[in-house]
């Protein structure tokens, strides 16, 4: 009895085995193609950058140079001021994103500890402009930055995407910061730490996370930005960013999409790098900010 039930229970688990390993294979199956086809357009565009204009129109959707044309990365970084582009990119993005979590972390610290006359109704306009289309403000910040003579500069650009980030970013740190206990806060006021001491030295290093997530989220939004880079430097071309850069080689009766397929990698793949380097953080910095 028990040598005839021994082949069967063999048989059964070996068949188990077989159906779970397929299922995987199955489901890893679908999951790559399907990530290819999500990374296609920007395998497409790779392989464009390194094509002759000619070939770019006769190949179609191939991601198969013919030759590799390094010279239209290196037409567009000199011809196409993309080394300028490059600079000014690196400037507003790291601008905006510190100023944002400097102004921001401040703004949600008042809000959480503090009770001012009007905090609902400040807190309920706060809530409402996260609503409001960015194209709706557009003309009045305009006419309000070339009244202020910024005009034409990088400021504007800055300060203007600092200022669109404000509510949202300050909203989460007034959540952040009301998730932690009073206690360390209290032993501070008794030692003779004043408020902003105790949100400098105390508060924002415990906020780590969310400095993290903020930071993060802020420069991959703000190196991509296209809009206000593109509407504040129309007088001034050598002071656009990569996004707006690429138009460059946008004409009134031709386009060379060979060198806008290179300026696109070009824009692409630092924030790439930096996202595949920083990847583990990146995570830790979120699951750390939703826990908290």
């Amino acid at each position: 009895m028990a040598v005839t039930s021994f082949p069967y229970r063999v048989t059964r688990r070996t068949s188990g085995w077989s159906l779970g390993h397929a299922s995987r294979l199955l489901i890893h199956v679908v999951l790559i193609s399907l990530g290819f086809v999500y990374m296609y357009p920007f395998l497409w565009v790779l392989a464009s950058s390194f094509k002759s204009p000619g070939e770019f129109f006769a190949s179609g959707l191939s991601l198969r140079p013919a030759v590799l044309r390094w010279e239209n990365y290196a037409y567009a970084w000199t011809n196409g001021q993309f080394s300028t582009y490059f600079l000014n990119t690196i400037v507003v993005t790291l601008g905006v994103t510190a100023l944002v979590i400097l102004i921001s972390s401040m703004a949600g610290y008042v809000l959480a500890r503090t009770s001012v006359p009007g905090k609902k109704i400040v807190l309920g306009g706060m809530f409402a402009l996260m609503f409001l289309p960015g194209g709706y403000t557009i003309i009045p910040i305009f006419d309000l930055v070339q009244r202020l003579g910024l005009l034409n500069t990088l400021w504007s650009i800055i300060l203007v995407q600092t200022a669109g980030a404000l509510v949202f970013n300050a909203l989460l740190f007034l959540g952040y910061f009301l998730t932690i206990g009073k206690e360390l806060e209290e032993a501070a006021r008794v030692d003779g730490a004043s408020f902003p001491q105790t949100y400098w030295q105390i508060m924002l290093p415990m906020a780590r996370p969310m400095v993290a997530t903020v930071a993060l989220f802020q420069f991959m939004a703000n190196w991509n930005s296209f809009w206000i880079p593109l509407v504040f430097t129309l007088g001034n071309s050598s002071l656009r960013t990569l996004a707006v850069g690429m138009y460059a080689f946008v004409g009134q009766n031709s386009t060379g999409w060979t060198y806008v397929c290179a300026g696109a990698v070009m824009s692409i793949l630092p924030i790439m790098l930096i996202f595949f380097l920083l990847q583990r953080y990146f995570i830790e910095a979120v699951a750390g900010a939703i826990k908290g």
